[in-house]
């Protein structure tokens, strides 16, 4: 019984906040907690019934006893007066015989005082004792309805400070990333698109320049032959 309060007792000194705060999965430890208290309280209430039990035994041993006490020594009683008008008759034989039946009596009762003595003793321990196992129970049942209480709080607070994590993690991962970088080799390509299409325009307006230049060319080599026509036919050129 003491190796249940004992342990029971460890519990109610824990300091559950810290460890619940450092616990995977605060919510599943709560319950556990609960459920292992819960049946180290059944274990205690049990062990608790017994020692009040053995109490009440030894109250109805030490009321028997008591009882014994008085009856025996009302016998005695008896005898002595039996004993004593014996006497008074001269029956010497009677009275002796009365004065040692009140001798026997007496030491019953003796006997039956002497018990009493050590039943009281026995139910002061234990009265005792079972004021202090009583006291610590309720002490138990009163922790456990605290941790029923605090469980939702507790599993409450674990859930925000897992979001509250995950928010982190996604602010850093965030700032971590530059979106403007893609942006940057967009506009690389774009830019390069850009020049390719002027390049390409560049290329195009410089053939039909050329083409235009060569009609000119041949325009300018179509006149020299005129003139030289001319020159030969002996007639200037007008």
């Amino acid at each position: 019984m003491s190796d249940i309060l004992g342990r029971v007792g460890n519990i109610l000194r824990a300091n559950l906040n810290d460890m619940l705060d450092n616990a995977e999965d605060p919510e599943k430890m709560i319950d556990q907690l609960v459920r292992d208290y819960t049946n180290d309280i059944e274990e205690a209430e049990s062990a608790v019934a017994q020692t009040v039990g053995n109490l009440r035994l030894a109250e109805d041993d030490l009321s028997r006893a008591q009882g014994e006490v008085s009856e025996w020594g009302a016998k005695a009683s008896a005898a002595a007066q039996r004993a004593s008008a014996a006497t008074a008759a001269g029956n010497t034989a009677e009275a002796t015989r009365f004065d040692e039946l009140a001798k026997a009596a007496l030491r019953q009762q003796i006997s039956y005082e002497n018990r009493v003595k050590v039943l009281q003793d026995q139910v002061a321990q234990q009265t005792i004792l079972v004021d202090q196992l009583k006291e610590g129970l309720n002490g138990m049942r009163a922790k456990l309805e605290e941790l029923r209480l605090k469980r939702d709080e507790l599993a409450a607070r674990a859930k925000m400070a897992d979001a509250q994590r995950q928010v982190q993690e996604s602010v850093k991962n965030i700032n971590a990333y530059d979106p403007t970088s893609d942006l940057g080799r967009y506009e690389d390509k774009i830019r390069k698109d850009e020049a390719m299409a002027r390049g390409m325009a560049e290329v195009s307006a410089s053939s039909i320049d050329a083409q235009f230049e060569a009609l000119d060319d041949a325009s300018e080599d179509a006149e020299i032959e005129v003139r030289l026509a001319s020159l030969k036919g002996g007639s200037s050129p007008s």
